[in-house]
């Protein structure tokens, strides 16, 4: 199987046999995707670097590092250090990706959810999200994973969608969730994102240095902030999916919530 950055500057190949797909929940996975990152694995003796021109590593702890495209800022690898927990790699060295970087279908199903307990406040791992918590002050604060990207939006995130796109699945590594705020409105404490022109005019910004997405600005200006990049309480809720034509087999939210094949205006 083939898989690639949103840019074309990382493609790997993995070969069969692929781990299940594995979504996680933690902090660092929500801050790197934007919402909640999912990951097949494959032993390394079966895992080729095609391309990596665009590759850049993060150390986001002491036991693994993550790998992403410096110039599109597509999530596309876990991967742990050399005395780490073997429970992560049992039959060895294995390099964990993306399934939302695979081009075509690879005939994988959603294993398990991790982490359940750090999921955002705006959706639940598994079934209908929870109501919303509404924010004490009048702003949400967020981040990237490594804190060079540090900013709020006023208070509450509110509506949240999640996008199963070909761009989005790309970017993220699985899907994304983002929500509408104006661009004004926006203060940021501490700046280092870059940004990546997508198909369709769009603008994706990430962090230059951990690679965690952040916002997307459309052709027309709209602007969206990732709500995995912000920390509870949001007042944001999850409220459809849109998009599902381009979601890949194992991607079939059991929330309840509508799921659109396209835009909204899809909807029958």
């Amino acid at each position: 199987m083939r898989g690639s950055c949103l840019c074309g500057h990382v493609v790997f190949e993995a070969d069969p046999p692929l781990r299940d797909v594995v979504a996680c929940h933690c902090s660092q996975c929500r801050k790197v995707s934007g919402h909640y990152w999912a990951a097949s694995a494959v032993v390394m003796g079966r895992f080729r670097l095609i391309e990596e021109r665009g590759l850049k590593w993060f150390r986001s702890s002491e036991f693994a590092r993550r790998g992403f495209c410096g110039d599109c800022g597509a999530a596309l690898f876990w991967q742990p250090l050399p005395g780490a927990d073997p429970s992560w790699s049992p039959e060895g060295p294995a390099m964990h990706f993306a399934p939302g970087a695979l081009e075509g279908e690879a005939g994988l199903k959603l294993q398990a959810h991790i982490f359940k307990s750090d999921a955002g406040d705006y959706y639940r791992p598994e079934g209908p999200p929870p109501e919303p918590v509404l924010p004490g002050a009048g702003r949400v604060q967020g981040s990237c994973l490594c804190g060079a990207n540090r900013f709020s939006v006023p208070a509450p995130l509110g509506e949240i969608w999640a996008c199963h796109c070909g761009q989005c699945r790309k970017t993220s590594g699985h899907y994304a969730a983002s929500f509408a705020v104006a661009e004004s409105a926006v203060q940021w404490q501490a700046q280092k994102d870059r940004s990546h022109l997508a198909c369709g005019g769009g603008r994706r910004g990430f962090c230059e240095d951990c690679g965690s997405s952040l916002w997307f600005r459309a052709a027309d200006g709209s602007f969206s902030m990732e709500a995995g990049a912000f920390d509870a309480p949001t007042g944001g809720q999850l409220v459809a999916h849109i998009f599902m034509a381009d979601a890949a087999a194992y991607d079939r939210p059991d929330d309840g919530l509508p799921a659109w094949p396209g835009w909204e205006e899809d909807a029958g």
